[in-house]
């Protein structure tokens, strides 16, 4: 059974509790049980989020998103450049 998948945005906001939570003397572990994830689950956000801000994430979104759009243009272009050569070639 597959769980359910945390928003980045929800992501960055347990993130800061967690901070918060740690700042009021609590341990990573009790802090992280309070939110209601694991600590790997934890320190794997903390790596890929940690310092992020919404504005941030917002940008990071965006750029994911043009990054894929250009690679799906980079793989058309290829595909057409392949299907042209074979064609000069005779190969059909």
């Amino acid at each position: 059974m597959a769980g359910k998948r945390d928003k980045p945005e929800d992501i960055v906001l347990k993130l800061r509790q967690i901070e918060v939570l740690q700042r009021q003397g609590m341990a990573i572990s009790d802090a992280v049980r309070q939110i209601g994830v694991t600590e790997p689950t934890y320190y794997r956000w903390r790596k890929q989020y940690g310092g992020m801000n919404r504005d941030q994430l917002k940008r990071l979104k965006e750029l994911e998103a043009e990054i894929q759009r250009l690679r799906r243009a980079v793989s058309d272009l290829t595909l057409d450049k392949m299907i042209l050569s074979e064609a000069a070639r005779g190969n059909f």
